[in-house]
């Protein structure tokens, strides 16, 4: 099986990018899996944030992974997403994951610049062929949700290119992530606009086999994101989307069927609506 650098960097000559989907229960999991396999065999980043983690367990994680690795015959990566300590990213590098982003960018830039280094170094020397991905630039908001006010969005937040090569070059990750107008979630009151411009001037400014990761995935045009994959974005992230058609079909689903206590009756509706936003998506990023 190709590493997952390897498959980035095919992704990218490619103009196509590669899947990454959060997921907090087995359910998601399950519909990630069918999306992908139905899709030809695709392969994806299946994340966990910090909490998504602690949820369902760090080694737990690493199990279900590798079990629908196995079955599904799937090239599927374990990352540790936005995990916002070097400690908690030991921790998952420690606990078996493939990959590992660790999201400093709250920091101040040398903090961040010399935690992202420190994990860089853990993920070398334990031997295996770890991904470590850091960020640059400031994203607005914090959590995975719908917002109902319009998100302020300032330039001046932007990830600057010159100090992104910098960074780069000074840590040694694998994939980088900006900000470049994204932020997380989404908003019902605005649209995401991307950076074009300065997409290409940070990927121009990079070295050749660095992925290009874009966070906030959800929520953005697909002609947004068609242009961002074409500049050379080659992972884009996903989260909301799944987690709305998530809560939705499970809410119709128990509003449908008001006295079925059994949960496995209740829930293939929720891997449908999963699967069908996880499948729409492989088809945007081209890689179906």
């Amino acid at each position: 099986m190709l590493t997952l650098q390897e498959i980035l960097t095919q992704a990218r000559h490619e103009h196509k990018a590669i899947g990454h989907f959060n997921i907090s229960t087995l359910e998601m999991l399950r519909a990630i899996a069918e999306a992908a396999k139905e899709a030809g065999g695709v392969p994806a980043l299946i994340g966990t944030s910090e909490n998504e983690a602690q949820f369902l367990g760090y080694r737990h994680a690493v199990a279900l992974i590798q079990s629908f690795r196995e079955e599904y015959k799937l090239p599927f990566f374990l990352n540790a997403d936005h995990h916002k300590s070097v400690e908690s990213a030991k921790k998952a590098i420690d606990a078996g994951y493939d990959s590992v982003h660790i999201d400093l960018s709250k920091l101040p830039y040398e903090e961040n610049l010399t935690g992202t280094k420190e994990v860089v170094e853990y993920a070398r020397a334990s031997k295996r062929e770890i991904s470590v991905e850091g960020e640059l630039g400031y994203l607005p908001t914090d959590s995975s949700k719908v917002f109902d006010e319009a998100v302020e969005i300032n330039p001046e937040d932007f990830t600057k290119p010159k100090q992104a090569q910098e960074f780069i070059k000074k840590t040694g990750i694998d994939r980088f992530a900006p900000a470049v107008g994204n932020f997380h979630g989404m908003s019902t009151k605005m649209e995401k606009k991307l950076d074009f411009e300065r997409i290409r001037l940070i990927r121009d400014a990079m070295p050749e086999e660095v992925a290009f990761v874009l966070h906030g995935g959800s929520g953005t045009s697909h002609e947004q994101i068609r242009q961002a994959v074409q500049l050379g974005m080659n992972n884009v992230h996903i989260s909301t989307e799944l987690r709305v058609a998530y809560t939705e079909a499970l809410r119709k689903s128990l509003a449908d069927h008001p006295d079925e206590t059994t949960p496995y009756k209740l829930l293939p509706d929720v891997v449908d609506a999963v699967k069908k936003v996880v499948f729409q998506k492989l088809v945007l990023f081209g890689t179906q």
